[in-house]
């Protein structure tokens, strides 16, 4: 992973301070999940935030190999 220097706003950083330790993250990991998230809805603008998130969830699941079977009916 590359990593980089950027000015961001001292709210911002504090907000992100907050919000990520209530989250177990450092605030660059917050902003870095904000980041995301913020990507995500850009690219695809008819998803819910709701929807963005479960399928951030699915896919920790599956790169953790805790998915499982479904069946139908």
């Amino acid at each position: 992973m590359t990593t980089a220097s950027i000015r961001l706003e001292d709210t911002l950083v504090e907000r992100a301070k907050i919000v990520g330790s209530a989250q177990s993250r450092s605030a660059a990991k917050q902003i870095e999940h904000w980041a995301k998230i913020g990507r995500m809805m850009e690219d695809n603008p008819d998803l819910s935030y709701e929807f963005v998130q479960q399928a951030m969830l699915a896919k920790a699941e599956k790169d953790a190999g805790q998915l499982e079977a479904y069946t139908f009916g």
